[in-house]
């Protein structure tokens, strides 16, 4: 999404929205909702692939090493790549499901995706509101599932794995800090992100931070910087 020149948000001058990130701004969506059905063919599950990536997670899973999978993804690659229910935090949402926006009926995918392929905007058969995928947008708020689960899992945690994230976006971008001060924490990612923002002499012993990769009292954060499918 923020990867500068190639990123969704670089390439939506197309869809004339006020700012890149508009196209997934619930007040915009319910005003125009047509930039969001558009972009929605580009993006529906089954336009791509899982990558070594999402399998690397499900081998994991697979060799019972895997707590949990929490991922800002919305494209489902994780559930294709065969990463179980139980396992997964899909914490901004998915295509996997949706719902009105005004009366909250439920909706298959095949109905979104029989509206999105034909062009047309998808609209509760109930009230005649707008029908979303269950992706959550700016304005609206997480799954409880994400909330119940990270104070159940995040104190068990004994090594935290962050792959493919520029951590810009809250609460998402504060899990890092949640695991324990003795968990290590590795970082694969294109570049660094979710670092402290304390000076060195700000910096408390014992006190979770973000990635601490400089600072000379670094003791458990690595960071493997390329391509996570390399």
């Amino acid at each position: 999404f923020r990867t500068p020149g190639t990123g969704l948000y670089d390439n939506l001058q197309k869809y004339n929205l006020p700012y890149p990130q508009a196209v997934f701004d619930i007040k915009f969506f319910r005003e125009e909702p047509k930039p969001f059905f558009t972009l929605a063919k580009e993006l529906y599950p089954g336009n791509f692939k899982p990558t070594p990536a999402h399998y690397f997670i499900k081998l994991l899973e697979e060799k019972g090493l895997l707590l949990r999978n929490y991922t800002q993804n919305i494209d489902t690659l994780e559930r294709i790549a065969g990463i179980s229910t139980e396992k997964l935090v899909e914490a901004h949402g998915s295509f996997g499901s949706a719902h009105c926006i005004a009366c909250n009926a439920e909706y298959s995918v095949d109905f979104v995706r029989a509206a999105v392929f034909a062009d047309q905007i998808a609209r509760c058969e109930v009230c005649k509101s707008l029908v979303k995928p269950d992706i959550v947008f700016f304005g609206e708020g997480l799954p409880e599932r994400f909330f119940e689960l990270m104070i159940q899992d995040f104190p068990k945690c004994d090594m935290l794995i962050v792959m493919g994230t520029s951590l810009a976006v809250q609460p998402f971008a504060s899990l890092p800090n949640r695991v324990s001060v003795k968990v290590p924490r590795l970082l694969i990612n294109m570049e660094e992100a979710g670092t402290s923002e304390l000076d060195d002499d700000e910096y408390i012993p014992d006190h979770s931070t973000g990635f601490l990769f400089s600072h000379p009292d670094n003791y458990r954060d690595v960071k493997l910087l390329g391509e996570c499918d390399a």
